[in-house]
């Protein structure tokens, strides 16, 4: 009887949850269009756009060498913030993750900082300490360092709203693992290192990996906190979507879709990379 009964509450919950046919058409019908309307038509605008005079234009204004600097700069404001982000998303998450001490949900708290802040306000708030008129303005003045309107300046704004990423995909994922595997290699009389490289690290690798193809993404991307930062000196100190947002202003609508393009194909490739990362993962779960 009770196996019956068992038999009947399966066949009810089963029943319960079979939607009628149409109501699957239309969410997949729903789900499609918005992929189509926010996804896939500002792709093809992005490059339609930027191939409208065809590839020698498109090339030639890729070349032109403001944009060339402008994609160097990026490209060295991500070298040096996602590494720096990498160290301290590791240390940070197996800090947290790892051990209890005072003022961990303070550290938590200021690791999300930068998703509640607006990248403008944090901008201004490096302006307000390193600017000419900021708190060390004049002692950098004297010193004839530049950090505000110059590389400096967009490297630490990059940072800034790039450093939960790595963070925030490992903290979860060591909770998760829990500190066995890590207290049997010190029992087996692993070193802290020795523990951290051979167990920690292989067991987080996807989300760290992860971590960085998203703290990498939005380093590339970033717009609000460097254009503050960067006093949009042509050549100097425009990254890729300063650069876009120039040409845009100018009418130079090819230019503009031509570089955006770059940025555009950096979305596709990170999204490609993120979903080879989950199907790998997935596959070392099972």
């Amino acid at each position: 009887m009770r196996v019956r009964g068992r038999q009947t509450d399966l066949r009810r919950s089963s029943a319960a949850t079979d939607d009628h046919p149409l109501v699957r058409i239309g969410l997949i019908a729903v789900a499609v269009s918005f992929l189509v309307v926010f996804l896939a038509l500002p792709l093809a605008t992005v490059f339609g756009q930027a191939l409208a005079k065809g590839f020698r234009a498109y090339f030639a204004a890729i070349a032109e060498p403001e944009t060339v600097a402008a994609i160097r700069l990026t490209l060295l404001a991500a070298a040096i913030a996602v590494p720096l982000n990498v160290v301290f998303g590791v240390a940070a998450s197996w800090l947290i993750a790892k051990f209890d001490f005072p003022g961990k949900r303070l550290l938590v708290a200021l690791i999300d900082l930068p998703f509640a802040v607006s990248p403008v306000v944090s901008g201004l708030v490096y302006v307000l300490m390193f600017g000419l008129q900021g708190w060390m303005g004049p002692w950098l003045a004297a010193h004839d360092i530049r950090i505000i309107f110059a590389v400096p300046g967009i490297v630490l704004a990059t940072i800034f709203v790039t450093f939960p990423f790595v963070a925030r995909e490992l903290i979860p994922l060591m909770e998760t693992q829990g500190t066995e595997e890590e207290e049997a290699a010190r029992v087996l009389g692993a070193s802290g290192w020795q523990t951290f490289r051979r167990v920690t690290l292989p067991n987080v690798k996807w989300g760290l990996l992860y971590g960085v193809i998203l703290c990498n993404a939005r380093a590339m991307g970033e717009f609000g906190a460097v254009s503050v930062v960067s006093g949009h000196i042509r050549g100097v100190t425009n990254t890729i979507p300063l650069q876009v947002e120039i040409l845009y202003n100018e009418y130079d609508f090819v230019g503009a879709f031509a570089v955006a393009s770059l940025l555009t194909s950096l979305g596709v490739v990170t999204l490609v990379v993120k979903s080879i990362i989950e199907a790998r993962a997935a596959v070392e779960a099972a």
